[in-house]
């Protein structure tokens, strides 16, 4: 069966599949796109396709689209191919075609918000290459779906108002966008309001977003800020949601009059004194503190008909001062840090005697921040250097002078002048964040009351409160996590948006104060978070009680790795003292009373000749073994001992004491081992010159009464090197000597055993 006949019966199977309803396919629309109706005339025409829609998103792939067909040859004489967008230009296989069936397939997931629409081109071929139709468009059409959730274009939407507005004022307006296709409802937005409290002020037009009020009752002094939770949703309210918050503040308006705190003020004045304060009336007003409104004005109605009085209004307190005019003072004010040099006022000053020419002289009489220069001839008076915020003297926010005028008479006179200068209040100092209350913040948003937050301000009204809380702009994510309501002029209130973990949390809020021009100040803020119970309260156990609110501060920190250093050095000296101790108990060995080494030896099996034997044992030949002689001739050298390490040594000078003799052994033990000439360390140890005879019987003698001389010992020789030296003393005649050795070494006490090999002072 050769190939084209296969290629026929699969083509033919598939179309059967496809005719059936095969489950898993769906059978495409057949197009015909090359065949043209009659006509009578002989234009032709091309065949314009309707674009083919799917569906963004779609999972089950491959997906048949289409089928274009050519009429013009039978069913497997025609080769299909298209190009454009999606199949040969980027983005790569999007679509593919069957060549010999003229299917169109789908296959990866389409994205209407990248690419909505895709133009490809079709061709037929025969078999040979040849074109039988012209190439057609084929346009393919991605339908929109609901895959996008609304955004707003604001976390957080700010208004203002006055308080008082009547119903329908607009406050702000909330902007929101959605990447779906806006020509659906996918995008078809709605706008509400979630949550305001009660009752409901506020209202927000669901398709335009303008929030405006609904009914009266703003008053500001009972609430001054207002927190709205926005909701926008697509799918005309019934799909996706996005939240974000409307903070809404109220305007302050002079609907509150200010009243004395009583109905009788009594104060008492010294006569023939002038520019001198009595006392002060104290009053309270409703209105936003520092505001014109909050500003209070006094009047004298009656009681004072000759204007001896006066009352003028502190700016910080808002009370009234009242205080005595006679001979009334020249009144001046001069902006708080004035520089050396500024002019304050110029006194003049005017002599009744006419008939006599006379020339009148300005000085100082009381000024006691010696803040002021007077000019003599002039009265001109400036300042000599900046006046401190905190002179004493500077009271109410005023500063009071005496400056004297005199003349040149034989008998001069004299006129004072009262100069009372008002500081004016500059805004030069940023409101700082106040200490939180000791306490955390709950992990939930609708548990706890939240933290208060207050700021204070060394500037006075109307450079001071209301102060503006603010999270960080720079910190975006802080707006997303974290909300700030006003409570007063003075406080605000941080709760978060949802729950957050238990732990530390370290915030950045900017603050404001209401001065012209205002300061702001960035200021760190670090909130213990923590799970609390229905009550509003931090459980026990939880992290955040754990975590103390303030983290791992860097004295714990430096307490900590000062701990660690400790206990190291400690360890350090512990080893090295062991180290010593080791070392110094190795040389204790031969520590002692500065006795005879002869003292440390331990004779065991005593056999000698009592008190006449002591000359046998010489340790003057041990301490003195250069008279000892030695043979002629060079030493015989070691085959272990590698000829390469074999250097000079020193000469050494001879320990005087027993405490220096352990380092003098283990000095002559390295050396010997190192030594190729001498046998080494692990070997019997014989002696060239072991003392004079003793008058005892030797051992020798002994076991020659037994007849040992006849016995065989060269047996021993199997046992190993060791034996075998026991082997030479009893086989050969050279063993009469090491007999003697040991004889004698029985003789001074020593055992047998001596003459077999040692290991390391180990007798083997």
């Amino acid at each position: 069966m050769d190939a084209a006949f296969l290629l026929v019966l699969g083509l033919l199977a598939q179309s059967l599949c496809l005719s059936l309803g095969v489950p898993g396919w769906r059978r495409p629309t057949t197009l015909y796109p090359w065949r043209r109706a009659p006509a009578l005339s002989r234009v032709r025409r091309a065949w314009v396709i309707p674009p083919i829609s799917v569906s963004e998103n779609h999972k089950r792939l491959p997906y048949p689209l289409v089928q274009i067909k050519s009429d013009k040859q039978q069913l497997g004489s025609v080769i299909y191919s298209i190009q454009g967008p999606g199949v040969d230009e980027e983005p790569r296989g999007v679509f593919s075609i069957d060549k010999f069936t003229g299917k169109v397939f789908l296959n990866a997931m389409l994205d209407r918000e990248k690419t909505d629409r895709f133009r490809l081109r079709a061709f037929a071929l025969d078999l040979g290459g040849s074109t039988l139709e012209d190439p057609t468009d084929l346009e393919i059409v991605v339908v929109d779906q609901n895959d996008n959730r609304p955004a707003f274009l604001q976390e957080a939407f700010t208004g203002r108002v006055l308080e008082g507005a009547v119903p329908g004022t607009y406050v702000t307006r909330a902007e929101a966008t959605d990447a779906d296709d806006p020509e659906t409802d996918n995008a078809a937005l709605r706008f509400s309001i979630l949550q305001q409290g009660s009752p409901e002020l506020f209202s927000i037009d669901e398709l335009t977003g303008e929030i405006r009020t609904v009914q009266v009752g703003l008053d500001r002094e009972v609430v001054a800020v207002y927190n709205l939770t926005l909701q926008v949703a697509d799918m005309s309210g019934d799909g996706l949601t996005a939240t974000a918050s409307a903070i809404i503040t109220l305007d302050d308006i002079n609907d509150n009059a200010p009243e004395f705190t009583r109905d009788e003020f009594f104060m008492e004045a010294i006569e023939a004194v002038s520019g001198v304060d009595v006392g002060r009336l104290e009053v309270e007003d409703r209105d936003l503190p520092g505001s014109p409104n909050w500003v209070a004005r006094f009047t004298i109605l009656e009681g004072d008909p000759d204007g001896q009085f006066t009352i003028r209004t502190d700016p910080k307190t808002n009370e009234g001062v009242l205080s005595i005019v006679k001979e009334n003072p020249l009144r001046t004010s001069l902006a708080e840090g004035a520089p050396p040099g500024t002019l304050v006022a110029t006194f003049s000053a005017r002599d009744p005697d006419t008939e006599q020419l006379q020339r009148l002289s300005y000085s100082k009489d009381y000024d006691p921040e010696d803040w002021l220069q007077v000019d003599a001839a002039t009265g001109r008076i400036q300042t000599q250097h900046v006046l401190s915020p905190a002179s004493p003297f500077l009271k109410g926010g005023w500063y009071r002078a005496i400056v004297l005028a005199q003349d040149d008479a034989s008998q001069p006179r004299t006129a004072t002048g009262t100069l009372s200068i008002e500081i004016l209040e500059v805004n030069d100092h940023a409101p700082v964040l106040a200490p939180p209350p000791p306490g955390s913040l709950c992990s939930e948003p609708h548990q706890g009351p939240g933290l208060l937050l207050g700021a204070t301000d060394e500037d006075l009204p109307p450079h001071g409160a209301p102060f503006h809380f603010q999270l960080s702009p720079r910190l975006p994510e802080l707006g997303r996590n974290w909300s700030l309501s006003q409570v007063n002029v003075s406080h605000a209130r941080l709760r978060p948006r949802h729950q957050v973990p238990e732990g530390l949390h370290r915030l950045s809020l900017l603050l404001r104060d209401s001065g012209q021009p205002p300061q702001q100040r960035e200021q760190p803020l670090n909130v213990t978070v923590c799970r609390c119970g229905k009550d509003g309260v931090c459980l026990p156990g939880a992290a955040a009680l754990l975590a103390g609110g303030t983290g791992l501060s860097l004295g714990a920190l430096v307490i900590v790795l000062a701990s660690a250093l400790l206990l190291l050095v400690l360890v350090l000296l512990v080893a090295l003292r062991a180290r010593f101790w080791k070392q110094s108990r190795g040389k204790g060995l031969l520590h002692g009373p500065q006795d005879d080494l002869r003292d440390n030896v331990l004779n065991y099996d005593e056999q000698g000749g009592g008190e006449e034997d002591q000359d046998a044992y010489d340790i003057s030949q041990l301490r003195h073994p250069t008279a000892l002689s030695l043979p002629l001739g060079p030493p015989p050298l070691r085959r272990d001992a590698p000829q390469g390490r074999l250097h000079p040594q020193p000469p050494r000078v001879l320990p005087t004491s027993p405490l220096d003799i352990a380092d003098f052994i283990n000095d002559g033990l390295e050396a010997a081992d190192s030594d190729p000439s001498v046998p080494p360390y692990d070997t019997a140890l014989i002696y060239d010159y072991e003392g004079d005879g003793s008058v005892a019987g030797t051992l020798s003698s002994i076991l020659s009464s037994q007849g040992d001389e006849d016995q065989d010992y060269d047996y021993l020789r199997d046992w190993g090197p060791r034996f075998a030296r026991l082997a030479d003393m009893y086989g050969h005649p050279c063993g009469l000597e090491y007999g003697a050795r040991w004889d004698h070494q029985a003789r001074e006490g020593l055992s047998p055993g001596a003459l077999l090999p040692r290991h390391r002072g180990r007798t083997a």
